[in-house]
């Protein structure tokens, strides 16, 4: 299975896992980020650095890019237009604000979804609808791996 495959396999496995703010237990609660580092946990065992404690608001009122930030850290960038399963997107909620909600690419093509963990709904996978495309900010791959 190639990493791509390993990491929407994984990813797949959190649906229907209830949103918890701040939590990453798969079948128990996560949000979104905890989604993230449950994927990165079963790729590479232990997450890269410790999350702090943030808030639902994360870093709004400072206006830094908190996220993008780690995601520069420890993740691969990529162009927007070179879309993959198995990508990491993160999104602009608002158009100016900062990135502040992430998905894992699963399909492309001409029906696109994503796996996330969205407040009132827990892990689903979602159409990458128009709407949704239009709030991505930036586009990352998960490093290569042990196979």
């Amino acid at each position: 299975m190639s990493q791509a495959e390993r990491v929407v396999h994984e990813a797949r496995q959190w649906i229907g896992t209830p949103y918890l703010h701040q939590a990453s237990v798969k079948g128990a609660g996560t949000d979104c980020l905890g989604l993230l580092r449950g994927v990165w946990r079963a790729l590479f065992a232990e997450e890269p650095e410790i999350v702090p404690p943030y808030t639902e608001d994360w870093a709004e009122p400072s206006r830094r890019e908190v996220l993008m930030e780690a995601a520069n850290r420890w993740l691969v960038s990529k162009r927007l237009a070179d879309a993959a399963p198995g990508d990491v997107l993160l999104f602009r909620m608002r158009e100016g604000s900062i990135a502040k909600h992430l998905g894992i690419q699963s399909e492309t093509g001409a029906v696109p979804r994503f796996v996330h963990a969205y407040t009132g709904h827990g892990v689903l996978e979602s159409s990458l609808s128009q709407p949704w495309q239009r709030r991505i900010a930036a586009r990352f791959a998960f490093p290569e791996g042990p196979n």
